[in-house]
């Protein structure tokens, strides 16, 4: 698949979870720790991956290991309007493309807004 197909079939699987939160009620501009995932061929190349995303600080990443599996989880602080979770959800699927991962989307909890109760 090409850089542009991936980023077309992201761009698609993200508006779709966008849409799941919004029907949870969730407020996208409330900021959250974000999980994003790439799936590796290999711990060597799991924890290259995660220390090319520290070192450059794009976000936190960890180079994990489950039954002879390999990911690298990439946790980012960010509120989860459109344009920003698109771009970085495509950013990431460029990483992971360019660094021969799969890219597995991104996650997290919905957040609503605090409500103020003014005295009067």
């Amino acid at each position: 698949m090409s850089i542009v197909e991936e980023l077309m079939q992201t761009a698609t699987s993200d508006t779709d979870l966008l849409r799941t939160l919004d029907g949870q009620g969730d407020d996208f501009s409330v900021p959250r720790d974000v999980d994003f995932l790439m799936r590796a061929p290999s711990q060597e190349r799991a924890e290259l991956v995660a220390n090319f995303i520290n070192d450059n600080q794009y976000g936190v990443a960890t180079a994990e290991e489950s039954g002879g599996k390999h990911s690298v989880n990439i946790v980012i602080r960010m509120p989860v309007q459109q344009h920003l979770a698109l771009s970085v959800s495509g950013f990431m699927a460029c990483v992971a493309t360019l660094f021969g991962l799969d890219y597995d989307g991104w996650g997290c909890i919905a957040q609503k807004s605090a409500q103020h109760i003014v005295a009067e």
